[in-house]
């Protein structure tokens, strides 16, 4: 397997924003780690560190429409 572009990297601020960004719009953590070039752990690791939640906000389910 091949190891992330910023494997081993440290966090700057621009990543933080990023990582909030895209974590406020209910981005995968697998797919904030493929855009970030970074493990699904770091980014875990990075959200914890900062107070960053990475739960989805709660969403109507779909197709509940009544027919």
């Amino acid at each position: 397997m091949k190891t992330p572009s910023n494997h081993g990297k440290s966090w700057s601020k621009q990543d933080i924003s990023t990582l909030k960004n895209l974590a406020n719009h209910n981005t995968p953590t697998r797919v904030i780690g493929l855009k970030m070039g970074r493990t699904e752990s770091s980014i875990y690791s990075a959200a914890q560190t900062n107070n960053i939640s990475l739960s989805p906000t709660n969403q109507s389910p779909y197709n509940r429409r009544k027919k």
